[in-house]
């Protein structure tokens, strides 16, 4: 449409004629309107999600505001997570904003200013990442820090209040895809039109996904001990207490090792995670000695970060694996998620927030089937969005293995150099800090799982029209 068209010519909006002066105010009639899919499901299914963790109960919270009659199967008796502190980036934080999830987290969440990198001997920082306001005014959403405990609270209360039902100490011990049935520990059966599988690494529905007969997880060669420090303690120390001024991530970086710290509870609790290498059999693990085996993995480290780690009481050793890659998700009526499908180390800390988008691409996928019969399409289209994007984060979090541990030297010298802080005003066009790196924080925060849904069923769709 343009100033040359003839001024009587008729429009398709009926009265509508081509101005005759320069003007494109009609543009908008060039394509027709996008209708943008329904959020309530045409077709309602009665699901099965195995496992009431962070993704069974966020994929839980996805179908069901969609319509879908939801059922948890659980194996503990009581709900509850192991752990300690857990990060909710953007990406995730916009998601489970849409999933109605903010008055749930609000009590719960702190939301960090700044995550500062810094060198293993002296802490002095070498990079910086300013989350607020950035990540916000960039991503539209807040990055959160917040007990998994409280994260998993919070999931479950609202899971609960959509109408999901949860039941406990129910342990699937056979599944059988192709009928959609699962055999539970005391016999009974279950049937759904889709089963969901969100049992973690252990997940014995991977097996009927992947017969390649490889090991569901690859050892990684490091390992992490897991604690918390009574702020209390750290308040009673000038040297140590400016850590809790602002609740800022730290953390400290050096060969083969970094820490990772921050308050969660409201500022009540001080999380820290601690990873070394470590190649042996985790089975071989005396825990009884990993409070004295922590403090002597970083021995010699910044005395202030010393000092931290000698007011820890308690701790556990956790291994950390990364999932072995799979060429599909599905088989059947069975489709497995989260760590189920892609265990990744926590150093781009997107686990969790992968499980999410897991869950509400997969909610996405199925209010855009019309008739039951698509199930198997639509099965198609979550699992070809969902592998490509959890591969590549597996490969960004193995990537920080090897970013923050080299030892000193010239390729230290020369990452402190290209992370260097951010400055008032400085555009960074580059940076070994993802966090900051503007090419991987646009994909890794600004990503958006049903969009990329969206997409890829039009682009399958017109691909099936043309043939």
């Amino acid at each position: 449409m343009s100033s040359t068209s003839q001024p009587d010519e008729v429009l398709p909006g009926g009265s509508l004629k081509t101005p005759s002066y320069p003007s494109n105010c009609l543009a908008f009639l060039n394509s027709p309107p996008t209708v943008l899919p329904s959020s309530t499901a045409a077709v309602r299914l009665n699901i099965i999600i195995v496992g009431a963790g962070l993704g069974g109960l966020a994929t839980a919270i996805a179908l069901g505001s969609t319509g879908h009659t939801v059922t948890i199967y659980e194996q503990a008796a009581e709900l509850g997570e192991v752990g300690a502190g857990i990060q909710i980036p953007s990406n995730s934080t916009r998601l489970l904003s849409r999933l109605g999830l903010d008055p749930y987290l609000e009590k719960y969440v702190t939301e960090p200013e700044t995550i500062s990198f810094r060198r293993w001997d002296s802490g002095n920082v070498i990079g910086l990442t300013k989350l607020i306001p950035n990540f916000r005014k960039t991503f539209g959403a807040p990055y959160y820090v917040i007990h998994r405990a409280n994260f998993h609270t919070a999931l479950h209360r609202r899971a609960l209040d959509l109408g999901v039902k949860v039941k406990l100490a129910a342990r699937v011990v056979k599944y059988e895809p192709q009928e959609g049935r699962v055999t539970l520990a005391d016999g009974s059966v279950v049937l759904g039109d889709l089963i969901i599988a969100a049992d973690g690494v252990k997940s014995i529905a991977r097996n009927l996904v992947d017969d390649s007969g490889r090991p569901p997880f690859e050892q990684t060669g490091f390992a992490a001990y897991r604690a918390t420090v009574d702020v209390a303690k750290m308040k009673a120390d000038p040297e140590i207490s400016w850590l809790l001024d602002r609740p800022n991530l730290n953390i400290w970086i050096g060969d083969q090792r970094h820490v990772m710290t921050y308050t969660i509870g409201a500022g009540k609790s001080f999380n820290m995670v601690l990873s070394h290498p470590d190649d042996t059999n985790p089975s071989t693990w005396d825990q009884s000695t990993a409070l004295s085996d922590m403090k002597r993995e970083f021995h010699g480290w910044d005395s202030r970060l010393e000092k931290i780690i000698g007011m820890i009481e308690n701790t556990i050793k956790w291994p950390l694996v990364s999932g072995t890659p799979l060429s599909r998700w599905t088989t059947g009526r069975l489709v497995i998620l989260g760590d189920a499908a892609h265990a990744m180390l926590p150093y781009m800390s997107q686990g969790a927030a992968m499980a999410v988008e897991d869950g509400i691409a997969l909610s996405r996928t199925l209010t855009k089937i019309t008739h039951p019969t698509q199930l198997t399409h639509a099965l198609h289209i979550f699992e070809k969005v969902r592998i490509s994007r959890a591969r590549k984060m597996q490969e960004a979090s193995l990537l920080n293995g090897k970013l923050w541990h080299f030892p000193d030297g010239p390729v230290q010298r020369a990452r402190d150099a290209a992370m260097k802080p951010e400055t008032v005003g400085e555009v960074v066009s580059h940076s070994p800090n993802q966090w900051s790196d503007p090419a991987t924080q646009m994909w890794a925060y600004g990503y958006d799982a049903e969009g990329e849904v969206d997409r890829v069923w039009g682009e399958e769709g017109m691909v099936r029209s043309q043939l």
